[in-house]
C-alpha cells in the first residue's frame, strides 16, 4: 500500500473549492470532504468531485447508535466516497452496524475508518473534561484495537501513535493522521502534531493536511512540498 497526501478541502462552498484544485493542475488529488462543505453543498459535491477525478475522504465522524449509523452508511456508500469514518467511542457495536451498512449491493465498500481522539485534545483535556483519565497513546490504542476487532480497515489517529497502531493491530491496519504542519509553520488548534518527514518516519500511510496547503501562497507547491516530504 502506498503513502499518499489527502488535502482537507474545509471550505464553505463547491465553488471554492474546485477553484482551489484548479490551482493545483493534473492529477487529480486524494481530498477530504469535512463537515462544512458537506453540510453546506451535500451529497452533489462528493459526486463532483468523483467526476474530476478526484478520491474523496468523506469525514462526517459518524457516532450514534448502532441502526441509525447503519442506515446512514447505506444513504453515504452510494455517493462513490473512498473513505468514510465513524467515532471508536461510539463503540464496537455500532462499527460493526456501520460496517454492514455500507456494504454495497455488489458486495464492494468504501474503506471505513473510526477516529481515535482528535489532535486538538491532548491528556489534560482528556482528563478533565472527557473523565479520561489513561494516557494518550493507551487510549487510542485501545480504540484502535476495538475498530480492529470491529472489521474496520483502519483509524483516524496523530502521527505520534501511528507507529505503535502499527505495532498492536498490524502493517496493514491503515493509519491516517491529520495534525501535519511544516516546522516552520503554525500549529493553529492542533496539539498533537508532527511534519511530513516525521510522520513518514512514524509510519502513517495517510497525512491530511489542510491549511498549510490551502492557505498557503501558492498551494501547487505546498501541495508538492507534501508530497516531496511524506511520499517520494
Amino acid at each position: 500500500m502506498g503513502k499518499d497526501v489527502i488535502i482537507a478541502c474545509d471550505f464553505p462552498s463547491a465553488g471554492e473549492t474546485l477553484a482551489f484544485l484548479d490551482k493545483l493542475g493534473a492529477p487529480a488529488p486524494f481530498v477530504k470532504i469535512g463537515m462544512e462543505l458537506f453540510y453546506a453543498e451535500g451529497p452533489s459535491v462528493v459526486r463532483t468531485l468523483k467526476e474530476r477525478g478526484c478520491r474523496v475522504f468523506l469525514d462526517l465522524k459518524l457516532h450514534d447508535i448502532p441502526n441509525t449509523v447503519k442506515k446512514s452508511m447505506a444513504v453515504l456508500s452510494g455517493l462513490g466516497a473512498d473513505i468514510v469514518n465513524v467515532h471508536a467511542a461510539g463503540t464496537r457495536a455500532m462499527m460493526e452496524a456501520a460496517l454492514e451498512g455500507l456494504m454495497r449491493p455488489d458486495g464492494t465498500r468504501p474503506l471505513l475508518i473510526a477516529v481515535t481522539q482528535l489532535t486538538s485534545t491532548d491528556e489534560k483535556t482528556m482528563a478533565d473534561e472527557l473523565l479520561i483519565p489513561r494516557p494518550m497513546e493507551e487510549v487510542v490504542l485501545s480504540y484502535a484495537q476495538n475498530a480492529r476487532r470491529a472489521g474496520l480497515d483502519g483509524v483516524v489517529c496523530s502521527p505520534l501513535e501511528a507507529g505503535r497502531v502499527h505495532e498492536v493491530c498490524g502493517k496493514q491496519f491503515l493509519t491516517v493522521t491529520p495534525g501535519v504542519r511544516f516546522p516552520e509553520g503554525e500549529k493553529g488548534d492542533q496539539k498533537r502534531v508532527m511534519s511530513p518527514v516525521e510522520a513518514k518516519k512514524a509510519g502513517s500511510d495517510y497525512i491530511v493536511v489542510g491549511r498549510p496547503i490551502t492557505a498557503a501562497e501558492d498551494p501547487a507547491a505546498a501541495y508538492a512540498r507534501c508530497l516531496r516530504e511524506f511520499v517520494d
